[in-house]
């Protein structure tokens, strides 16, 4: 056994300025940190990323009620660890404590593990999973919706190289959002271009306009690079979805025009990848969409399924979607991010490990995507919250290889 002596819990920065927390969690043998990321495109399934209250409430309960409860557990007992979290907060949510502190709790046991036992977290989570590989790099570009007022109605523009190591895709997607920027700046020459929440671009210009400037420069860099990249979104349409319809700035069109345009893009464009197509109720319409698309392109459910087995089992059942995002805090400990892991893979879907658009340096989601054989990870193209992952996957890479960690 290896018993946990000490835990703490201080209030940190997230990349948008706003208090998140970290939980250290050492033993005789190892120590390990975590700090928990906030989202701005939510969905309602989620678990409370915080209490009523805030981080202070959030952090107030850990120490009042969580701390001393883990003195003197095993460490390496992760889903006794994560399931006493659920204990003692009691709700069905973490309403009490807060996702955002379970979640940095409960990847601080996995970090204090692995260090105990000398190996990095990847192989560590690995080790639970069974399923260890490098997942591809998927990178944001242009950005609108929540994450970049004035910019585009959708939410994200995204690309991700269909091969090849973390050492030559992390750099591809850089390249192409260098050329992205170039673009924007040929087309508007006037215009004061700026960066959202997650480091891509932000311009005033439509759907369509940013899809040929990001197909254009996957294009371009596919080609100087040997890179097959191709572009991909992140809809986030429950944002826009009111009155039953999908409102853009340019158009209202019923859930059945919906899924038609989603296709026309696929088609068009040769996505290969879109998130959250359809509003986060609609598992009907994600498996007619699903139906219609075949294996021609991912369809990723976010909002749909929260990372919660419930709503993926639920979405497997009627076949919605092909793929399912991956995030730590919608549901609040990694033993239930393994689980939903577990399921998705064993009915054939793909998974695609996230961070959130309001980030922190921590990298345990690059451990987490590698160890548990994730297809792709989301953790943009640029900025330091985000290559904070992207070097790690090289790192790994080279330690899968032989080389140093």
């Amino acid at each position: 056994m290896t018993l946990i002596e000490e835990v703490n819990i201080r209030k940190v920065l997230d990349s948008r300025g706003n208090p998140t927390v970290e939980v250290e969690v050492a033993t005789a043998e190892g120590f390990g940190a975590a700090m928990a990321p906030s989202g701005a495109s939510t969905g309602v399934h989620e678990v409370k990323a915080l209490p009523k209250g805030g981080v202070d409430a959030g952090m107030r309960f850990f120490n009042e009620k969580v701390g001393d409860e883990l003195l003197g557990m095993d460490v390496l007992d992760q889903r006794l660890l994560d399931g006493l979290l659920k204990s003692i907060d009691g709700s069905n949510d973490f309403s009490k404590m807060g996702g955002n502190v379970a979640v940095a709790c409960s990847i601080a046991f996995a970090k204090s593990a692995a260090s105990a036992l000398a190996i990095p977290l990847y192989r560590y989570i690995g080790g639970l999973t069974g399923q260890a590989q490098l997942p591809r790099p998927l990178g944001n570009v242009i950005g609108g919706g929540r994450h970049a007022i004035g910019g585009t109605d959708i939410q994200e523009f995204l690309v991700m190289a269909q091969s090849g190591p973390p050492s030559k895709t992390v750099f591809g997607n850089a390249l192409v959002h260098r050329r992205v920027k170039e673009k924007l700046a040929k087309k508007l020459p006037d215009a004061a271009i700026g960066k959202g929440d997650e480091g891509a671009w932000v311009a005033a210009i439509t759907n369509e306009e940013a899809l040929d400037i990001v197909a254009s420069a996957s294009k371009e860099i596919s080609q100087e690079t040997g890179l097959d990249i191709r572009p991909a979104l992140d809809m986030a349409a429950s944002e826009f979805f009111k009155g039953g319809n999908y409102v853009y700035k340019d158009k209202t069109i019923s859930p059945g025009e919906q899924i038609d345009y989603v296709l026309e893009l696929i088609h068009k464009y040769h996505l290969c990848l879109v998130e959250d197509p359809l509003e986060q109720e609609d598992f009907g319409g994600y498996a007619e969409l699903t139906s219609k698309v075949n294996a021609e392109c991912m369809i990723v459910g976010d909002d749909l399924f929260v990372t919660n087995t419930h709503r993926i089992k639920e979405g497997i059942g009627i076949g919605a979607c092909n793929s399912v995002l991956i995030k730590p805090n919608q549901i609040g400990t990694l033993t239930d991010t393994l689980d939903a892991v577990e399921i998705t893979h064993r009915a054939g879907y793909r998974t695609v490990v996230s961070h959130r658009s309001g980030e922190t340096p921590d990298q345990a989601i690059a451990h987490i995507a590698a160890g548990v054989g994730a297809y792709a990870i989301k953790t943009g193209a640029v900025g330091g919250e985000r290559i904070a992952k992207l070097n790690e996957l090289i790192r790994i890479e080279e330690d899968i290889q032989g080389g140093i960690l």
